[in-house]
C-alpha cells in the first residue's frame, strides 16, 4: 500500500469525498510536509504526479475553488486523533493576522490546550482587520458545543480583546467557566479602574480578591499580578479558580500553534489565496498537517528517543518540530520499507500511546474503503 493510498483510505471515512478529490488532498498533505510551504506553486512541484507542473497547479487551484468542506467532519477527525472526547481540557481563543497586498487575512481560532501547544478544532476567517465581535466568538464556540458538548470543557481562556457583557453572559448561561485577561483601565462598578485594587502589588507578587466585583453587567472574580516590567496582569473569571495565574499561563499555548502554522512550520502566510472560503479550506489542510506532525513527535518522544529537558525546564525541541523533521526526512529520503509506510499511517489516526510496531500492519488492513 502506497502512503498516498493509505491516507486516502483514512480520510475517506471522515471527509466523504470521491477518489479524485481524496487523492488531491492527500497529495497536498504529503507535499506540504515535504516542503513546509503553503504556497500552491511550491505544492504543485512537490505533488507526486506525471502531469506537467502547470497542470498540477491548475488542479490545486480548482480544488480550493470547487470542493466543499465539511468542517464538522474535520473537527471530528482532529478530536479523534487525540482522543479529546475521552478527556477534559481547556479551550483557548485567539487570532492570527497577516496581510497580502491590501487584503487582511484574519483567522479567529478555537483550540484545545495540549502538551505545550493548542490543537486547532474550529476557525473563522474574519473579513476585516482587528478584533472579533462578541457574535463571532459565540458562533464559533456554539458550533463546538453543538458537536462535542460541554462535558469536557474545564474553561475557556482568552486575552484582553475577548471581553464584553453579551459574550461573558452567554458563557455563564452555557455553564462554561472563563478566565479572561482584562485591561488595567477597565472600570469597576464604582467607576474606578481595576488597576486601583492591585496598585500596591510589588513586582512578582499576586493577589486574588475574596469578593466578586462587577464589570459592566457581570459579577466576576478578579486576580492580578504585577509583572517584572511593572505592568499588571489582571484576570476576570465567572468562577473562583484555585490557581488562576497558573491556569492563565495555558492561554499562551496557542502562540506556538500559530508559529507552527506560520514561520516555524508551514508558512501559512505565503499562500496567495485570499478569498474567505478558500483560506478556510487552506486552514483545514495546514491544521491536519500540524496535527500529524505533533502526533509523530509524541510517538518519537515516547518510543524512539525522549527529548531532553533543558535547564529552563522545557524540552530541547517542540514535539511539533520533532515530529515534522521526522516526517519530512522520511518523505524526502523515500520510504523503502513497507513497515515505515504503515508506521506513518498509524501515527495519523491512532493515539500515540497505542502505536506499536506489531500493530502496524493489522491496523492498516482493518481500514475499510
Amino acid at each position: 500500500m502506497e502512503l498516498n493510498d493509505g491516507l486516502r483510505v483514512i480520510l475517506k471515512g471522515h471527509l466523504g469525498w470521491g477518489k479524485c478529490r481524496l487523492d488531491c488532498f492527500a497529495g497536498m498533505l504529503l507535499a506540504l510536509v515535504r516542503l513546509k510551504r503553503m504556497n500552491l506553486t511550491q505544492l504543485a512541484l512537490g505533488f507526486t504526479s506525471q502531469a506537467d507542473p502547470k497542470s498540477r497547479y491548475r488542479r490545486l487551484q480548482r480544488f480550493f475553488q470547487e470542493v466543499v468542506f465539511d468542517y464538522d467532519a474535520v473537527a471530528d477527525l482532529i478530536m479523534q486523533l487525540f482522543d479529546f472526547q475521552e478527556k477534559s481540557y481547556y479551550l483557548t481563543l485567539d487570532r492570527t493576522h497577516w496581510k497580502w497586498g491590501e487584503k487582511n487575512l484574519n483567522i479567529l481560532t478555537l483550540g484545545i490546550v495540549y502538551q505545550g501547544t493548542a490543537i486547532p478544532v474550529y476557525w473563522r476567517v474574519l473579513n476585516k482587520p482587528g478584533n472579533s465581535s462578541q457574535r463571532e466568538r459565540i458562533a464559533l464556540l456554539q458550533r463546538f458545543i453543538d458537536r462535542f458538548g460541554r462535558r469536557g470543557i474545564l474553561g475557556i481562556l482568552g486575552d484582553r480583546e475577548f471581553i464584553g457583557d453579551q459574550w461573558w453572559q452567554w458563557l455563564s448561561d452555557q455553564g462554561i467557566p472563563y478566565l479572561i485577561r482584562i485591561k488595567e483601565n477597565q472600570l469597576l462598578d464604582d467607576e474606578r479602574p481595576v488597576r486601583s485594587v492591585f496598585a500596591d502589588l510589588k513586582a512578582g507578587k499576586s493577589r486574588a480578591l475574596r469578593k466578586r466585583r462587577r464589570i459592566g453587567q457581570q459579577w466576576v472574580w478578579l486576580s492580578g499580578m504585577k509583572l517584572d516590567s511593572g505592568e499588571l496582569l489582571i484576570l476576570a473569571g465567572n468562577q473562583r479558580f484555585s490557581q488562576p495565574l497558573e491556569i492563565d499561563s495555558l492561554r499562551w499555548e496557542i502562540e506556538p500553534l500559530f508559529q507552527c502554522l506560520k514561520g516555524r512550520g508551514f508558512h501559512l502566510e505565503e499562500t496567495r489565496l485570499t478569498h474567505y472560503f478558500r483560506i478556510k479550506k487552506v486552514m483545514a489542510l495546514v491544521a491536519l498537517a500540524c496535527c500529524w506532525a505533533h502526533k509523530t513527535g509524541e510517538w518519537k518522544h515516547r518510543v524512539i528517543r525522549p527529548l531532553k529537558i533543558k535547564k529552563h525546564g522545557r524540552k530541547e525541541q517542540s514535539l511539533f518540530r520533532y515530529g515534522l523533521d521526522y516526517l519530512t526526512h522520511s518523505l524526502l529520503q523515500g520510504l523503502q520499507d513497507i513497515e515505515d509506510r504503515f508506521r506513518l499511517l498509524v501515527l495519523f489516526f491512532c493515539s500515540p500511546d497505542r502505536v506499536g510496531v506489531s500493530e502496524l500492519n493489522p491496523k492498516i488492513m482493518a481500514i475499510r474503503l
